[in-house]
């Protein structure tokens, strides 16, 4: 039987590089049973924060979590169900926004697009993977169903809409949230 090749990606390598090419930021422990040093290695240069191998005690998972939630970049929302940015709150279990206190009137849609932007701050989102993950589209050759709605939003939550602050164009590859 043939070694496996470490360079293939396994799940776990595919998942976290995934994550941290979309621009999360949670912190990845990886838990196997791969417990080479280069598995270790490759796991951690793929995005992972840390790596524990199996068999473990639960007290030191534990500890290693701990520590890992301790070093977490901080949100820059205002709790895990509201975000703030700019002049703009966002209630996300509500479905609420808000602009210095006035609510603004989103359609669901526009609601789904703003949500799935912050989620995704600071990375480049292209519009195919909008269309996909915000309409549930597969592959439309030319809309411009994403462009009209990222107008909409920044109507309604830009200061300056034609010279947008939070909901960038990254052009000819799509756009960036950097509330």
């Amino acid at each position: 039987m043939p070694l496996p090749n470490i360079y293939q990606s396994p799940n776990e390598r595919q998942a976290a590089r995934a994550l941290r090419q979309r621009g999360v930021q949670t912190p990845i422990l990886m838990l196997t049973a791969r417990s080479e040093v280069v598995d270790r290695v490759v796991g951690l240069k793929l995005g992972a924060d840390d790596y524990l191998t199996k068999p473990f005690e639960m007290i030191e998972l534990l500890a290693r979590i701990e520590a890992l939630l301790r070093r977490a970049p901080a949100s820059s929302g205002i709790g895990l169900e509201r975000y703030r940015f700019g002049a703009i709150v966002v209630d996300i279990r509500r479905a609420e926004v808000t602009r210095r206190g006035a609510p603004v009137e989103l359609s669901a849609k526009e609601f789904h697009l703003l949500r799935y932007f912050i989620e995704h701050r600071g990375a480049m989102i292209t519009r195919d993977e909008l269309l996909h993950e915000v309409w549930g589209y597969q592959a439309l050759p030319s809309t411009r169903t994403v462009d009209v709605h990222v107008a909409w939003l920044r109507q309604k939550l830009e200061e300056q809409p034609r010279v947008p602050q939070f909901i960038l164009t990254i052009h000819g590859l799509g756009y960036k949230f950097a509330g």
